[in-house]
């Protein structure tokens, strides 16, 4: 599989506001370098990049959605590592024909669109209780 780099780690939190008042100072921002509202994934994230790898805190829009789900069975926490392959839809037919399970969204689709790119989800029971994201974002960065 065509693994290119970590994307991205995402952290589950209550409140985003306090989040990054905790983590800006560490991280050494005063504000995210990407800030966005997902409407169908119930999401509102701060992003940061950190060398290469984006560092996001995620607060979820509505108590039905998956972070806050993810919080009340496990605490504010890592929710999610990213990986950044090639292609997404070429890297799931691989792990499928592998036996690797995927979540599907709400539609039954495995492979969903962000931005200029597509992300899939597999499932944690396969990777140690490990939310795996694979993504082929190509976003320019001034790293």
């Amino acid at each position: 599989m065509d693994i290119q780099r970590l994307d991205h780690i995402c952290i589950a939190v209550r409140n985003l506001d306090e989040a990054r008042r905790t983590w800006e100072p560490l991280l050494g921002k005063d504000k995210p370098d990407d800030a966005y509202v997902d409407e169908p994934e119930k999401i509102r994230v701060a992003r940061y990049w950190i060398g290469e790898v984006g560092f996001e805190l995620m607060e979820s829009t509505a108590p039905d959605g998956d972070v806050a789900k993810f919080i009340e069975k496990n605490g504010e926490g890592v929710m999610l590592i990213s990986f950044n392959v090639g292609k997404t839809r070429e890297a799931v037919k691989e792990l499928l024909d592998k036996g690797y399970p995927f979540i599907p969204d709400k539609r039954g689709e495995i492979v969903r669109p962000f931005r200029n790119c597509e992300y899939a989800f597999v499932h944690p029971k396969k990777l140690n209780g490990v939310l795996v994201e694979m993504i082929d974002d190509k976003e320019k960065r001034d790293f």
